[in-house]
């Protein structure tokens, strides 16, 4: 069984990484930043070798790890701790980000390659990956706030990574303060269960400790039914945040702006998965209050519906996979809020594994087509044939054709979703199927547009031609880059069967993740749902790939004849507009700082002349008193005394 030092380890190891690279090797070294990159690998690969050591533990254990927590600070009645809880959620989490963040920190090597920043680079993608594991580690909801504020400082880092380039500065600082929204009522939640500390202390119980939280809810009569969801709405606020849910989700899809790598990382196993993470932790808590369950499914379902419709009309294929992520984790929030706690664990593994591949994959793209832009791409497929094969791979996952691991997973989920009554759980079946279609048809006009046809430069078939910053070199990735996408396409073709069979296969049992491993309700395998949704995921994949192959031209006329829809979408139903124009610039700008200009130069300045006045007076009149005549200041020490005197002698 493993000992609590080696879980801290997988902390502790990228942690140790970021310090030597930050401490030693940018400021010494420089010459040889080749070695930050081999030290990140090492770090993280023995990171994934201790998580794999932990699943196992607990895969043969009775129950979680649950070890002593180790006492940090004490605020009169409040006790805050540090220490791990590790739990079948907690393993499983490990291994995906430290087997992701591996994945993504090799590619890097080869396409960060040559860059100004790379020792930099590896080290804020070292602390990075601490800062996930953190989290999930976690058995204290402050020290768990704690990691989580630093993923948001290692995302403003990675996305501003080129701070030079406007954009990427701008996006930076958009991703740091759209999420800080979300971020405080995270705050709020754990303030309010530090001002009910009382009732928690009456059991026996602490508050903070997100175990004691769980036997709170078991044992009732520490949280009022109020208490419980305004704490758990409070949570989900954080999850919206970081997660890209609706209406906080704008941020996303500019924080393309960083590397792709990181794109990778952010959108696949660290800080948008956090939300979800955070949800299901404190799941037996959101499982209480009904008003928490169905605002999660409602706001996930809306936000898979919506993000998958403006990701058909997105031009930049991080773009695409960047609304493709939000849909997708409001997939899992959709799952998280019919109940379906598994199922959603089970998306949330998968869908690291294939959106990191779709991602580098389209990295890999830009390496040699020196653009993002999919209308300068085209006919990769002749020159990239190891990209264009895992790329498709990683898009009939995400599509959820048979027998990729985005089928199982989503298959999990829509026939939990059917397989229960209730109005709200109907509404996210349907709405889950129709963003399941939509999705079939974006990433296929994606893999269209990327790899079938002929090149399309800037309408010429040049391979030397340039576009921004970057040189057109049709050829495939360099082995650093190919290696990674592999191993991903080979997890994105076996993980989801193998994991969880819908059948016995003698050494794995049936539902073995679901059931055994996460102890959820498991649902029988739907085979006439599971092949209804596949044909039509297929219909669709058939139909975008006719229309963008063979009628292009179709495509345009349906965008000119729907206009206002296309420009709608395009324009990302104007969020952007509303919230830098409306928000920030009439409201903040044009009310709060005029309210705030008013307190400062009325109550502030003015309090502070009107002590000045006040000082300014009294020296005046006392100065009136220093006569400088010696006559005077005696008449006044004989009335002192004669007053002292009375004073005296009528009061003793």
């Amino acid at each position: 069984m493993i000992q609590e030092y080696w879980v801290w380890l997988i902390l502790l190891l990228p942690l140790g990484s970021f310090l030597a690279i930050s401490l030693v090797i940018r400021p010494f070294f420089n010459n040889f930043a080749r070695i930050a990159g081999h030290i990140t690998i090492a770090t993280i690969a023995v990171g994934l070798l201790l998580s794999l050591w932990a699943l196992k533990s607990v895969l043969t254990a009775d129950g979680p790890f649950d070890w002593e927590p180790h006492p940090w600070l004490e605020i009169g009645a409040i006790h805050i701790n540090v220490g791990i809880l590790l739990d079948p959620l907690t393993a499983l989490m490990l291994v995906v980000v430290t087997g992701v963040s591996l994945a993504v920190q090799v590619y890097s090597t080869g396409y960060m390659k040559g860059d100004s920043g790379y020792a930099r680079y590896f080290a804020y993608m070292s602390l990075f990956t601490a800062s996930m594991v953190g989290i999930v580690i976690a058995s204290n909801i402050v020290q768990l706030y704690v990691f989580w504020e630093l993923v948001g400082l290692c995302s403003y880092l990675l996305i501003g990574f080129w701070f030079t380039r406007p954009a990427a500065a701008a996006a930076a600082k958009k991703a740091f303060i759209i999420t800080r929204l979300g971020d405080f009522g995270f705050l709020l939640a754990i303030l309010y269960l530090i001002f009910n500390v009382d009732y928690f202390e009456a059991k026996g119980l602490n508050p903070l400790d997100i175990t004691d939280v769980y036997k709170a809810v078991m044992i009732g009569g520490v949280m009022t039914a109020g208490v419980t969801t305004w704490v758990a709405l409070g949570i989900f606020a954080g999850a919206v945040g970081k997660s890209g849910q609706f209406p906080l989700h704008t941020w996303l899809p500019d924080a393309m702006e960083g590397p792709t790598p990181v794109s990778a990382l952010i959108h696949a196993a660290t800080m948008v998965a956090a939300g979800v993470f955070l949800v299901a932790r404190f799941f037996p808590l959101f499982e209480t209050s009904v008003v928490a369950m169905n605002t999660v499914a409602l706001i996930g379902a809306f936000t898979a519906l919506f993000a998958a419709s403006m990701a058909l009309v997105m031009n930049d294929i991080k773009r695409v996979l960047a609304y493709s992520t939000i849909s997708q984790l409001g997939y899992m929030m959709l799952a998280l809020g019919v109940g379906a706690y598994g199922p959603a664990i089970f998306h949330l593994f998968t869908h690291a594994l294939f959106k990191a591949l779709l991602f580098m994959g389209a990295g890999s793209v830009n390496h040699a087509a020196g653009t993002f832009d999919m209308r300068y791409m085209g006919g990769l497929r002749k020159v990239m044939p190891w990209t264009y094969v895992t790329f498709v791979i990683g898009g009939l996952s995400l599509a959820g054709i048979f027998p990729l691991a985005g089928f199982w997973s989503k298959d999990e989920i829509l026939a939990y979703a059917h397989g229960h009554p209730g109005i709200v759980t109907q509404v996210a079946f349907y709405v889950g199927i129709v963003a399941a279609l939509i999705t079939a048809l974006y990433i296929t006009r994606s893999i269209v547009l990327t790899f079938e046809g002929e090149f399309r430069k800037g309408g010429e078939a040049d391979p030397n031609v340039t576009s921004g910053e970057h040189t057109v070199h049709l050829a495939e990735s360099p082995a650093s880059m190919i290696g990674p996408l592999v191993v991903l396409a080979i997890g994105t073709l076996l993980a989801g069967f193998f994991l969880n069979p819908p059948v016995d296969l003698g050494i794995i049992p049936e539902h073995w993740l679901l059931h055994d491993f996460l102890g959820n309700e498991v649902e029988q395998f739907n085979y006439v749902l599971a092949v209804v949704s596949t044909l039509l995921s297929a219909s669709m994949i058939a139909l975008a790939y006719w229309i963008y192959k063979y009628r292009p031209d179709f495509a345009r006329r349906v965008g000119d004849a729907l206009q206002p829809v296309y420009q709608l979408l395009l324009r990302k139903y104007y969020f952007d507009d509303v919230y830098e124009r409306v928000v920030t610039v009439q409201v903040f700008y044009g009310v709060i700082a005029r309210v705030l200009d008013w307190f400062d130069k009325a109550i502030i300045d003015g309090t502070v002349r009107s002590v000045d006045k006040l000082g300014r007076n009294i020296g005046r009149a006392l100065s009136l008193a220093q006569s400088g005549q010696v006559q005077g200041y005696g008449v006044f020490i004989s009335i002192g005394v004669l007053a002292l005197l009375g004073v005296y002698i009528f009061w003793g």
